[in-house]
């Protein structure tokens, strides 16, 4: 399925890219950062298990284990804090 993935702040800083479509066939947002981590890199080293990286699908927060759908839209970021 084709799908859009998004990368925000330090995770869009470290891959060089906001943004790319991708061919998959991960079932979930899990299978699909295990997909990113195993192309290692810039892409192991951010999206790595252990960091914390919040997910949403379709623009809503969405945990790991949401489906992915033909189409759907991912972002991944680091978390925010602010003050």
């Amino acid at each position: 399925m084709k799908i859009t993935i998004k990368y925000f702040a330090g995770i869009r800083e470290a891959i060089g890219a906001p943004s790319e479509l991708r061919d998959t066939a991960a079932p979930t947002l899990a299978a699909l950062r295990d997909e990113l981590i195993a192309q290692g890199g810039a892409y192991a080293e951010s999206l790595a298990r252990g960091k914390a990286v919040r997910l949403a699908l379709n623009q809503v927060m969405a945990d790991e284990s949401a489906a992915l759908t033909e189409g759907a839209e991912v972002a991944f970021f680091p978390p925010v804090t602010g003050g």
